[in-house]
């Protein structure tokens, strides 16, 4: 088969994933389980085959990735959806992940986004935080944001992202969307350079390095609104991540910024549903005066029993989440159990 058929394949079947590694059949991710597409087992000549046809239908040279050994790209087919491209090699020989991203955004209620997280899109400035592992949902969820944003405010929205996933049509807000290493050579030339564009809102594809989390957060203190995203599970582990990524000497001014400009962390993991579908489950944190005073006193540690304490101001920890997802009946005790904070705790609670 050629790739265009087994992308047409995974799009057609509602796979997220297409993976293209020696050793094995293409396999394809489907409401998170992987399946074999055909029984032969892919030799290193028919992956180089394969990913060569891929760089093909994005017009992208290769000369990067047979120079590094891996590139991060996307590119759309269209009529069929966007396509997120990691090529790497392994073993010697070309491998990639294919992430299928469907051309439209999609309707948040369709895939449980709860409506606290869409009411973000009100916030007027200062700093909200998307975290959670890859592949946890949280393009999605900031696509989701975005086009709320784009839909009921008058807006100039800049992102800033690596690579584009969802493309985002003008409504009531102007969108202009900036791929690294495209439109832009890196993420903090590109931060300093739209604030010179007249942005209101800001996405952030993420903070890799203490200068543009400074830039981050000076740019939230100027009254933006940044939209940004952490690879990190858990409030307080993203807080912790930002503060520990400066030297020990300018962590109490980090602390003090941060603490003025965060308005909400948003922790998110998506769950096998019962219905074989995914779930996406989410910890919710508004920083409070508590709050605030928390992590400008470095007592991150006391941060989870407020966000426990504080669902009268729409707060809620992980387990909380699905405590309630499983009294919903949208994912199984198993599930809740094996994706707990404090799985003990949480037991008492189910029972």
């Amino acid at each position: 088969m050629k790739i265009l058929e087994y992308l047409e394949q995974a799009v057609a079947r509602r796979a997220s994933d297409v993976f293209i590694i020696a050793g094995g059949p293409v396999s394809q991710k489907e409401e998170g389980r992987i399946r074999s597409v055909g029984a032969d087992r892919l030799l290193p000549p028919q992956t180089k085959e394969l990913i060569t046809e891929i760089y093909a239908l994005a017009e992208r040279p290769m000369d990067a990735y047979l120079e590094r050994g891996d590139d991060d790209f996307a590119f759309a087919i269209p009529g069929l959806a966007r396509f997120r491209v990691n090529a790497y090699r392994q073993r010697g020989s070309m491998a990639a992940v294919v992430r299928v991203v469907s051309f439209s955004i999609p309707d948040w209620q369709a895939i449980h986004i709860p409506r606290k997280i869409m009411d973000l899109a009100q916030t007027g400035h200062g700093m909200i935080l998307m975290t959670g592992t890859a592949g946890s949902g949280k393009s999605t969820t900031q696509a989701c944001l975005i086009d709320e944003i784009n839909k009921t405010r008058d807006c100039h929205i800049i992102t800033l992202e690596d690579p584009i996933e969802f493309l985002h049509r003008n409504h009531r807000s102007i969108v202009s969307q900036r791929e690294i290493s495209v439109d832009t050579a890196d993420y903090l030339s590109a931060l300093r350079a739209c604030l010179r564009q007249a942005p209101d809102v800001i996405l952030l594809g993420e903070m890799r390095d203490p200068e543009t989390i400074r830039t981050t957060i000076t740019a939230a203190e100027t009254g933006h609104l940044i939209i940004a995203t952490l690879h990190t599970n858990g409030a307080v582990n993203a807080i912790d991540r930002i503060i520990d990524s400066f030297p020990a000497s300018h962590q109490a001014q980090i602390r003090m910024m941060l603490s003025m400009v965060l308005k909400t962390v948003v922790s998110q993991q998506m769950l096998p549903g019962v219905n074989g579908d995914m779930i996406p489950a989410f910890e919710i944190m508004h920083v409070n005066s508590a709050i605030r005073s928390m992590i400008r006193d470095n007592k991150n540690h006391q941060i989870n029993n407020a966000i426990a304490a504080g669902g009268a101001e729409g707060m809620n920890t992980m387990d909380q989440a699905l405590l309630e997802l499983y009294r919903k009946g949208h994912i199984t005790k198993d599930i809740a159990l094996e994706r707990a904070d404090n799985p003990e705790q949480l037991r008492r609670q189910l029972n």
